[in-house]
């Protein structure tokens, strides 16, 4: 290589070092400040973990405090003055709530409790048709039939996370209203449904003989727990 080639390798050298610090002072406090910023968001998102950590854990505490109380009714007013950090938490604390506060004999308090959470938007749905559900169940016949009726039967709607146990409490005001074959009728569809849980085949199945009809039964189902039949009939 040439003087004159090493000398032009050099200053072309010495142009682009000019350049980058001429770059680095311009745009250098781009990335400190990004650098500062992935730094300081890691440290915030650790200490909200660390928050919400502790607010669960504290939560968790009182609850359990709570239901270590003997007496039943001193339990659900205890529940009462639990403050939930999340709305989540919150509709887990009023579900609890509720079924101390029925335990305890406290039927009005428990549903004013549901129902005060089936409307609350600020909770996801499934709560909410938790709660509605329990409502409808605590409530009885102190509801009308058609109420009871109208409202379990958009629960029993296709995709309802509930619509087998809703099914299962319009076959018991069928019963109630003397509609027999309507409730056999409902409790055949449980059983032939995929999603039915052993528990609530096995109700459906009793329920079906008590009223005098016959199980339809499918290649997957046994007789076992049919009173007065065997897994050959």
């Amino acid at each position: 290589m040439s003087n004159t080639d090493s000398f032009i390798d050099e200053v072309n050298e010495e142009v682009r070092r000019d350049r980058f610090y001429l770059l680095l002072r311009r745009y250098g406090w781009i990335a400190a400040l990004a650098i500062v910023l992935i730094v300081g968001g890691a440290a915030w998102s650790e200490y909200r973990k660390a928050q919400d950590q502790a607010q669960a854990e504290a939560l968790g505490d009182a609850m359990l405090a709570a239901l270590s109380t003997d007496d039943v009714a001193a339990r659900a007013d205890q529940l009462t003055l639990i403050a939930a950090p999340t709305p989540n938490s919150a509709a887990v604390l009023r579900l609890l709530t509720a079924a101390e506060q029925a335990e305890a004999g406290e039927t009005v308090a428990a549903i004013a409790t549901l129902d005060a959470l089936a409307v609350d938007g600020e909770v996801p749905a499934i709560y909410r048709q938790v709660a509605q559900f329990k409502s409808l169940t605590l409530q009885g016949a102190d509801t009308p039939a058609a109420d009871r009726r109208q409202a379990l039967e958009a629960m029993a709607q296709p995709g309802n996370p509930l619509r087998l146990l809703a099914a299962e409490q319009l076959a018991l005001v069928d019963i109630e209203q003397g509609e027999v074959e309507a409730a056999i009728a409902r409790y055949q569809a449980i059983l032939q449904d995929a999603e039915t849980t052993s528990d609530l085949q096995q109700r459906a199945l009793q329920v079906i003989v008590a009223l005098g009809g016959e199980p339809a039964l499918t290649d997957t189902m046994t007789g076992g727990g049919i009173p007065g039949q065997t897994g050959d009939n």
